[in-house]
């Protein structure tokens, strides 16, 4: 079984940075591919950013250039690096873990307002 919880959500202006964590726990490996999801209400939960067990990564279009997700597997942890914040990144951000089986994490709430 693993675990993930991600911390790091808050309420910030348009154009601040935050960055996100998710510290895995249980049976997780660095095989794992994992990356972060979004939902806002009455939407779907869209793809934000991936990486694989090698580190190869992979984002949205909307994101691009401004995000950046990166691992420590030796601390079993993921990141995200959000930079030049919009009001339109303001969702609940979701960790995701997959190999054999897929796991979530609770969610955290970022907020871009002024």
């Amino acid at each position: 079984q693993v675990q993930l919880v991600e911390s790091g959500g808050d309420l910030v202006q348009p154009g601040g940075s935050l960055r996100l964590s998710c510290a895995a726990s249980g049976s997780i490996s660095s095989r794992y591919m994992m990356g972060w999801f979004r939902q806002v209400p009455g939407k779907q939960r869209e793809l934000v950013a991936g990486i694989t067990s090698g580190g190869s990564t992979n984002y949205a279009d909307s994101v691009k250039g401004r995000f950046t997700i990166s691992r420590d597997n030796a601390k079993n942890t993921l990141y995200l690096q959000m930079n030049s914040l919009k009001p339109e990144d303001t969702a609940v951000y979701y960790c995701h873990a997959a190999w054999i089986s897929a796991y979530w994490g609770q969610g955290t709430q970022v907020t871009v307002s002024s």
